[in-house]
């Protein structure tokens, strides 16, 4: 700007409202991080659909693993009579592998 001219009031307006946000944006970016810790801290309601809640049902009935033969192994381990079946751990090797083979040739 040249002394004695009037000086462009909307050059002037955006370079003060761009230094004003710039300002503020630092502290909006700080609060928008901080905003889900605090919205999992509310505890906010969470609704299932019926295919999620029949699934979770589902899951409780049935179990993973037969807790008797978990006992009965770790029995037999302790004991020392635990017994390893090489030719039925090569078997389920050589299917597994098989399997992958077949699944990667599309």
């Amino acid at each position: 700007m040249k002394i004695g001219q009037q000086p462009e009031l909307s050059s002037a307006v955006a370079q003060s409202n761009a230094s004003k946000q710039a300002k503020t944006a630092a502290p909006a970016a700080e609060a928008s991080t901080k905003a889900p810790a605090s919205a999992a801290a509310a505890g906010v309601p969470v609704t299932l659909s019926r295919t999620a809640r029949e699934i979770e049902q589902t899951g409780r009935n049935q179990t993973d693993f037969d807790a008797g033969r978990v006992k009965a192994v770790r029995s037999a381990i302790e004991n020392g009579t635990f017994k390893v079946d090489a030719g039925a751990i090569a078997d389920k090797m050589l299917a597994n592998a098989e399997e992958i083979i077949s699944h990667s040739r599309g």
